[in-house]
């Protein structure tokens, strides 16, 4: 069995997605994806490099949230997960997950365009696990409109709250608890360099995102709280089918990268652990680009 230490070809690393047309309601579920996003369940190997550790990960119920919190799990932090009700059958399996790993899962369903809802998370985190030293701010929005005229104000809105809104609220809440050590990872795009014309109002909460992320960064590393992003390119996630993509697209998807495929949220996951590890003690502001080869500033 590989693991996320093997050698290997990445153009062959994992199989290339070829999803057929396919649509699912919003948010989308993890257990009705086809083909299934790989998440690390079989591949993940830690080695104890977030030991003790007690994280809060939003969106971690499927694609990208899910890899980052079974690597932390595997790395021996205990995990926050944070969910839309609607997501509980995805969240329960990765939460099962992380407990066959021998830490904490505390499964929080909640919608986080409500600004309650992100300071009760945060409330959860620190009466449950005694505390927090990571925040994942990941939870994310993203519907394709052909036109302008087809993003409502409702949907504006929604993947503003969503996006920006609550990694706001969630990390000015979760500072207040935060010791020197602690680190704070965004989940930007490479939407933010790149705007694809179908998801203007996403790309817009990216590239927000990550100047968030720089300018925090500055603010907060005196405190010794480090602030970063990671910005993946187009990878295999519910996201993608529950209005994230035109059906008309989703075979192609990701295949017009330099290694020719989409990604896997297993391969995201390890550089969520370098930046909530002591091995990036030196890294802050940065935005860690993950996306199959597609030149970003």
């Amino acid at each position: 069995m590989t693991d996320q230490y093997t050698f290997r070809n990445p153009v062959t690393a994992y199989p290339e997605v070829s999803p057929p047309k396919q649509h699912q309601p919003e948010p989308g579920l993890d257990a009705e994806l086809m083909p299934k996003a790989d998440h690390g369940e079989e591949t993940y190997h830690g080695t104890g490099r977030l030991e003790g550790r007690k994280a809060i990960v939003t969106g971690a119920d499927s694609g990208i949230g899910a890899a980052a919190a079974i690597a932390f799990a595997r790395e021996g932090a205990d995990v926050v997960l944070s969910y839309l009700p609607e997501e509980e059958e995805d969240a329960s399996r990765i939460a099962g997950i992380i407990e066959a790993a021998g830490r904490k899962a505390v499964k929080v369903p909640g919608d986080l365009k409500d600004s309650d809802t992100c300071r009760e998370l945060v409330d959860t985190a620190v009466a449950v696990l005694g505390g927090v030293d990571i925040l994942v701010n990941n939870a994310g929005k993203q519907v394709a409109q052909e036109e302008l005229g087809g993003i409502t104000d409702e949907q504006f809105d929604h993947t503003m709250k969503t996006n920006v809104y609550a990694m706001f609220w969630l990390t000015k809440e979760a500072v207040k608890h935060m010791p020197a050590g602690s680190t704070i990872i965004n989940t930007t795009s490479i939407q933010a360099y790149n705007p694809s014309p179908t998801l203007l109002d996403y790309a817009t909460t990216k590239a927000s995102i990550n100047n968030f992320t720089k300018g925090l960064a500055q603010q907060l590393a005196p405190k010794g709280i480090r602030v970063n992003a990671v910005a993946p390119g187009p990878i295999w996630t519910p996201l993608q089918v529950s209005s994230g993509q035109p059906k008309e697209k989703l075979p192609d998807f990701g295949k017009s990268t330099p290694l020719g495929r989409a990604g896997q949220p297993a391969e995201l996951a390890p550089a969520y652990v370098f930046l909530a590890s002591a091995e990036s003690s030196y890294v802050v502001g940065e935005t860690l680009n993950v996306n199959g080869g597609n030149p970003t500033p």
